[in-house]
C-alpha cells in the first residue's frame, strides 16, 4: 500500500488568511459572535493532526439567540416576502460567488474533513449546483392549486414555514450544508445550521463572503458552531423551529427526533446505511471490481449510501476477490493535498479506532480477514490514516450488519437471483444498494425488490437533482432531499374553501 506526500498545490492567500484568524466566531443575526461563556473548541486537520483553528462553542443560551433572530428575521426582514423570481435571483448569486471562490472552498473544506482535494472541488461543485437547482425549481412551482369540488371554491396556497433548523455531519459539510439550505431558503425560510463540531470551517467561509457580499439580510441564515450534546441538542429541542433536518447516525437521529416529536416539529432524518451490491455472474469482473473498491475507498469509506456489503455471485465469486485485493492494495494513500492521493485521512481519531476495532470484533465474531488492512503511516503527517481492508463470511456477523464508516467491505457469495436479494434486504438500515448485471431486465426487477430508498443499476451513490433519495427503517424518515419533493417539506399547505 503506497503512502505520498508530495505537494498538489500551496494554500490560496484567502485560505491562509482566513486559518489565521485568532478565533472563527459563530453567525448569528448577520454578526460574528462568541459564546457568553467565552467557551471555545479546536478544529484538527484529519492529514496532519495539527489544528487549523479554535471555534467558538456556543451552548443553550447562545443558540436559543440564533433561533430568535432566524425568526425575527422570517417576519421582519422582507425575506419570506419577497417575489419567487427575486429570491431566486439570489441564490443565483450565492451559487456564482461560491463558483468563484470555489478552489478557495474546495481548499478549507479538504483540510477541514481530510477529503482529497478533487473530492471536495466535487462537493463545492455539487452545492453550486444544488442552489441553482432550486432556485430554477422555485420558480416553477404552482403556489396555489385550484382544487374541483361540488358547491364549493377551493384551493391549496403554499407559504413558506418560518425558521428550520438543519444538524449537519462531518464527512460531506459544504455539500450537506447546500443540500438543507437551498430548498429552505427557496421556498422564503430563514435558517440556523449547525455544523458538526470537527467541520465547521466552511460553513463560516460561507458566512464571510454572503456578509461582505451582503447577499441575505441578517438573520436569513445563522450558523451556530459548538459541541453535539451542547449547541446541536439545543437546536434540536428549540420549539420554535417550524422545520427540523438532521443528517447524521441513527442512534442520534432517535435523540433528534424524540425532542422534535416533543415540540411536534416535523423532522427529516438522513441516517447510516449498510448497503449491498449484488453482482450477478455476467459482469466484467474487472471492471465492477475497479467500480465498487472507488466507492469504498471514496473520501475514506466514510459515506452512508456507501456499498459495504458485496454479494457476489458464486460463479465468479474468487476471481473478483481476487481483483477487489489486487486493487485495493495499490490505492495510493496521502496527504489530502497531494497530487497522487487516492484515499485520504478518517476523520480524526475516535473514527480510526472505531474502523480498526470493527476489524478486531469482526474476526472475533467469525470473519475471514481477507484483506488486512489496519493503520496507515504517511512520512511526515500524523494523522488518522488506515488502509482498505476486506472481511468475509456470515452475514450474521457484527461487521456485516452494523455500520463501520470505513474504507471496510464485507464479502459473502449467493446462488440464485432470490438469494441475492434476500441476502441484500437481510438488514434494519436501508439506504442505497445496487445490481450489477448484464441482463437489464434483471437489473430492473433487482433493484424494485430492494427494501432500501434508492435502488442502482451497474453503478452507486447514484445522486441526481431532481430525482428523490431517501431511507427508509435505519437509515431515514420525513422524505429525501434533492427533488420537488424536498421543496415542497419547506412550503407550508392551507386550504381556503368557500362555500357557494
Amino acid at each position: 500500500m503506497a503512502t505520498i506526500t508530495e505537494p498538489r498545490t500551496t494554500l490560496a492567500a484567502e485560505v491562509s488568511a482566513f486559518l489565521k484568524k485568532p478565533l472563527h466566531k459563530a453567525f448569528v443575526g448577520g454578526r460574528w459572535v462568541e459564546a457568553a461563556d467565552g467557551a471555545t473548541f479546536d478544529v484538527v486537520d484529519p492529514g496532519s493532526g495539527e489544528k487549523l483553528a479554535t471555534v467558538a462553542s456556543l451552548k443553550k443560551n447562545d443558540v436559543d439567540k440564533a433561533v430568535d433572530a432566524a425568526v425575527e428575521a422570517f417576519h421582519q426582514s422582507g425575506w419570506a416576502k419577497l417575489r419567487v423570481n427575486e429570491r431566486s435571483a439570489v441564490l443565483h448569486r450565492i451559487a456564482d460567488a461560491v463558483e468563484k471562490r470555489r478552489s478557495i472552498f474546495a481548499q478549507i473544506e479538504s483540510l477541514d474533513c481530510g477529503k482529497v482535494y478533487p473530492q471536495a472541488e466535487s462537493d463545492i461543485q455539487n452545492f453550486i449546483d444544488t442552489f441553482r437547482y432550486f432556485a430554477d425549481l422555485a420558480q416553477a412551482v404552482n403556489y396555489r392549486n385550484v382544487i374541483a369540488v361540488k358547491h364549493h371554491e377551493a384551493w391549496v396556497a403554499r407559504h413558506p414555514w418560518g425558521a428550520c433548523g438543519f444538524i449537519i455531519p462531518w464527512n460531506f459539510p459544504f455539500l450537506l450544508a447546500g443540500w438543507g439550505l437551498a430548498p429552505a431558503l427557496a421556498a422564503g425560510n430563514t435558517c440556523v445550521l449547525k455544523p458538526a463540531e470537527d467541520t465547521p470551517l466552511s460553513a463560516l467561509y460561507l458566512c464571510q463572503m454572503i456578509q461582505e457580499l451582503e447577499l441575505l439580510p441578517a438573520g436569513v441564515l445563522n450558523v451556530v458552531t459548538g459541541l453535539g450534546e451542547t449547541a446541536g441538542a439545543a437546536v434540536s429541542q428549540n420549539p420554535r423551529f417550524r422545520r427540523m433536518s438532521f443528517t447524521g447516525s441513527p442512534e442520534v437521529g432517535r435523540l433528534v427526533a424524540e425532542a422534535c416529536g416533543r415540540n411536534l416539529i416535523p423532522v427529516k432524518c438522513e441516517l447510516g446505511g449498510k448497503g449491498a451490491a449484488v453482482v450477478f455472474n455476467d459482469v466484467d469482473v474487472a471492471e465492477t471490481a475497479e467500480k465498487l473498491v472507488q466507492a469504498i475507498t471514496f473520501h475514506s469509506g466514510q459515506v452512508c449510501c456507501d456499498a459495504t456489503r458485496w454479494l457476489i455471485h458464486r460463479d465468479i465469486y474468487d476471481d473478483f476477490v481476487d481483483e477487489c485485493i489486487t486493487r485495493m492494495k495499490s490505492v495510493q494513500i496521502g496527504y489530502p493535498l497531494d497530487s497522487q492521493t487516492q484515499m485520504g485521512p478518517l476523520v480524526n481519531e475516535k473514527q480510526r479506532s472505531r474502523v480498526l476495532g470493527y476489524l478486531e470484533k469482526g474476526v472475533r465474531d467469525g470473519a475471514s480477514l481477507i484483506l488486512e488492512g489496519g493503520a496507515a503511516k504517511v512520512p511526515g503527517k500524523n494523522g488518522f490514516y488506515v488502509k482498505p481492508a476486506l472481511l468475509a463470511g456470515s452475514l450474521n456477523n457484527v461487521a456485516a450488519r452494523e455500520e463501520i464508516f470505513g474504507p471496510v467491505a464485507y464479502l459473502a457469495p449467493f446462488n440464485s437471483e432470490e438469494e441475492g436479494i434476500r441476502m441484500a434486504n437481510d438488514t434494519d438500515y436501508g439506504l442505497g444498494n445496487s445490481v450489477w448485471s448484464g441482463d437489464l431486465a434483471r437489473c430492473a426487477r433487482v433493484a424494485e425488490s430492494f427494501q432500501s430508498g434508492n435502488g442502482w443499476i451497474n453503478a452507486h451513490n447514484v445522486i441526481v437533482h431532481g430525482v428523490p433519495y431517501g431511507g427508509i427503517g435505519k437509515s431515514g424518515m420525513g422524505g429525501g432531499v434533492v427533488s420537488p419533493d424536498t421543496l415542497n417539506d419547506y412550503l407550508r399547505p392551507i386550504s381556503v374553501v368557500r362555500p357557494l
